[in-house]
């Protein structure tokens, strides 16, 4: 009797898809696999143990703005190559994976928003784009967001994640931080606040530049926030650097940082924020207080 004919497979294995991959999604902090859309409609809090896990720029305009509405500014501003750098691609190459990837032109969004009724002048760095990263453009869209929020009277919400300065740009992506600063230093002295939100990771160059400079600086749990990162610093001094060394925590515990806010609880902090500090702007552009210089009211004429 003859053996039956094998049939031969209607498809690659290396080709089949998993079901319901993406459905489920297992939390870094507690190990509890949840599904996906839980994380989703909880802005990518853990609903079992509260981890934050990374929000991107959408999301959090959609947290935090009303209607999650964003009146772009100078969004078309794009990155040239001035050194005409190499690493293996060239700088045009890179720009042009990330923004395929990231579907932005560059590493942050600026633009004018209203936040519980309030308008704002809102900006919130894409980590997606290059990890964040500042070069010339991202500067001068920071530098330009408190520029206008000064000649518009308008409170700054920024938004911080961000791997530091470009690297491909050199020297010239150092200098944002001194431009920057100064067009913030100019917002500070016309008494309009700056809320600074520092996310994880919030480093480099952003850290050590404006990051820290707000009216109030705010951050997420556990979040990521220093200069350079533990191993390179342990590697510097040969020491063994404390337990949770630039996390949020210790360096609320340190006087670096005001206020750890949940995510969930963002935006109604910031609202709070906001309206104890359009008071203080208030009174000084009505001449009703004294300032110290840099826009921060220290009494009132008489004496309260």
């Amino acid at each position: 009797m003859p053996w039956p004919e094998k049939k031969p497979p209607e498809s690659d294995a290396a080709g089949k898809k998993t079901l319901g991959k993406g459905v489920f999604r297992k939390c870094d902090g507690c190990g509890e696999t949840l599904p996906s859309d839980a994380f989703a409609a909880n802005f990518e809090v853990c609903p079992q143990c509260g981890k934050h896990h990374k929000l991107g720029a959408a999301g959090w305009r959609e947290l935090l703005l009303d209607d999650g509405a964003l009146e772009e500014w100078d969004a078309h501003l794009q990155p040239a190559d001035p050194l005409e750098f190499v690493d293996g691609k060239t700088y045009p190459q890179r720009i042009a994976a990330a923004q395929a990837s990231s579907h932005a032109r560059e590493a942050i969004q600026i633009g004018r928003a209203h936040l519980d009724g309030r308008p704002i002048a809102w900006g919130a760095f894409l980590f997606a784009f290059m990890g964040g990263s500042m070069g010339s453009v991202v500067g001068e869209k920071i530098a330009r967001l408190f520029e206008r929020a000064t000649r518009e009277r308008l409170a700054v919400v920024l938004l911080q994640a961000s791997g530091g300065a470009r690297m491909q740009e050199g020297i010239l992506s150092l200098m944002q931080m001194a431009k920057t600063v100064a067009a913030l230093e100019r917002l500070k002295d016309a008494g309009l606040p700056f809320l600074s939100v520092l996310l994880y990771p919030t480093t480099g160059g952003v850290a050590a530049s404006f990051a820290l400079l707000g009216d109030v600086n705010l951050a997420e749990p556990e979040a990521l926030i220093g200069f350079a990162g533990p191993r390179v610093i342990e590697s510097t001094i040969r020491q063994t650097l404390p337990e949770g060394f630039q996390r949020s925590e210790f360096l609320l515990s340190h006087g670096m940082i005001d206020r750890i806010v949940s995510r969930l609880q963002m935006k109604r902090e910031i609202s709070i924020l906001l309206g104890h500090l359009a008071r203080r702007s208030d009174d000084r552009a009505n001449g009703t207080g004294l300032s110290d210089g840099r826009g921060h009211t220290l009494r009132s004429p008489t004496g309260g």
